[in-house]
């Protein structure tokens, strides 16, 4: 609202004005305003939280530090949420199509993961919501996306190509001089980093480019899907999830103010996509949320943000790479959530495989998803193939650890736009 009341006012040269016509500034702003508001409403929410009783509830795992964390408020992604959408509203360009989808996906993802917590709270269960209908809510912002960036004439890209000048010579990067629909993505390791979605639908002749965007679309609801799940899974421990995904945050926020300005995107031989910058005011606002939320989430914690935190950081975090045209840098990037995803996935097939064949399951891991299997000693009861380590590792020194861990995937995933 600020942005565009500058903007009406422009005409006048108000003193300081004009910064709102920059992305940075606003981008501070965003990210000094979600710090803000997650310091001044969070202890308030929290005893909130508190005084209603809204608390984690704990399975009995026999893990001594988990079963501590009994009891401590939950629900607290309401804070992050919160954080997020007061500055986007306040700074924000609102008539940007990559920062209304961007205020779409967080509200969307946070309503599903509210559900769930509530039903938790309600019905005094781990169960929550049930999963099919989870899966229904993310496919379907998925959907919604995938959609949206086919339909709409403000989402385009301009093309880069390199131009081989003779030997010895640097080659030169040009962008076509018109604004394109496509279906184009950054693809890591290659030297023509350019994937069209269309050329793998070849075969489907002149209707390729429709093609293409189907691929597209089923792409971005897996993406969509599986990040958010990873995220959500990952947010066992305190800190974890929201110091990983902080991380990524600030990696996704430099590549999108990378690929929205033409000469730093022609520098790294990038698509340049117009008008993806503002998304860096989002992001701004993304980090200063979950850099305040961890002043309460940090070991040990005061609140939990639960699902209705965690589905929403994985989700938006898919939906920021996918604007961006860097769908394909995710597997990369948020590899940690994936391991969380796989591990679960490798743990539940490899106990029924098991138990079919010789009357009793067995496990690949301790325990899932992957940061409880380093959590957990181990004893004689659980015959795990993996058993390293054969001791229990602090909570904190896991967190710290996994932290180390996405700085440098997030640095390799920006080594990935130059190793070609």
């Amino acid at each position: 609202m600020l942005y565009h009341l500058f903007e009406a006012l422009k005409d006048y040269d108000i003193p300081g004005g004009r910064l709102m016509g920059y992305i940075t500034f606003r981008a501070g702003v965003a990210l000094v305003l979600s710090i803000f508001v997650v310091t001044y409403f969070g202890r308030r929410i929290i005893n909130k939280l508190q005084k209603m009783q809204i608390g984690e509830v704990v399975r009995d795992l026999g893990m001594a530090d988990q079963m501590q964390k009994k009891g401590t408020p939950t629900m607290g992604g309401m804070i992050i949420i919160l954080a997020i959408m007061v500055p986007c509203l306040l700074v924000g360009k609102l008539t940007n199509i990559y920062m209304i989808l961007m205020l779409i996906s967080t509200m969307w993802l946070g309503t599903i993961g509210f559900l769930d917590d509530y039903r938790k709270f309600r019905f005094r269960n781990k169960e929550g919501l049930k999963g099919k209908y989870k899966i229904f809510g993310q496919v379907s912002l998925g959907l919604i996306v995938g959609v949206t960036m086919y339909l709409s004439p403000d989402i385009v890209i301009r093309e880069n190509r390199a131009v081989e000048h003779p030997e010895g010579e640097k080659t030169e990067i040009t962008y076509e001089k018109e604004d394109i629909k496509s279906t184009q993505t950054t693809i890591p390791f290659f030297k023509n980093n350019n994937l069209d979605y269309s050329a793998l639908t070849g075969w489907m002749g002149k209707h390729a480019q429709t093609g293409g965007w189907i691929l597209f679309i089923l792409i971005v609801i897996f993406a969509v899907t599986a990040t958010s799940n990873g995220a959500n899974l990952t947010d066992g421990l305190d800190g974890l999830a929201t110091g990983t995904s902080a991380i990524i945050g600030v990696a996704l926020a430099i590549m999108a103010y990378l690929g929205g300005h033409i000469v730093y995107a022609s520098y790294l031989n990038i698509m340049f996509v117009p008008g993806s910058a503002e998304l860096v005011v989002y992001m701004a606002a993304f980090i200063g949320a979950l850099i305040g939320f961890l002043w309460y989430n940090a070991y040990p914690a005061q609140v939990f943000m639960g699902d209705t935190g965690s589905l929403m950081l994985g989700g938006v975090i898919a939906v920021f790479a996918i604007l961006i045209h860097k769908e394909l840098l995710i597997p990369i990037l948020c590899a940690l959530f994936f391991l969380e995803d796989i591990s679960v996935m490798v743990q539940v097939a490899y106990f029924k495989l098991t138990k079919k064949k010789y009357g009793a399951g067995r496990r690949v891991f301790k325990m899932t998803p992957l940061h409880h299997h380093f959590q957990n000693a181990g004893n004689e009861s659980i015959q795990a193939k993996i058993k390293w380590p054969s001791y229990s590792m602090p909570e904190s020194r896991i967190v710290i650890r996994f932290w180390i861990i996405t700085i440098l995937l997030a640095a390799l995933t920006f080594a990935t736009l130059k190793i070609r």
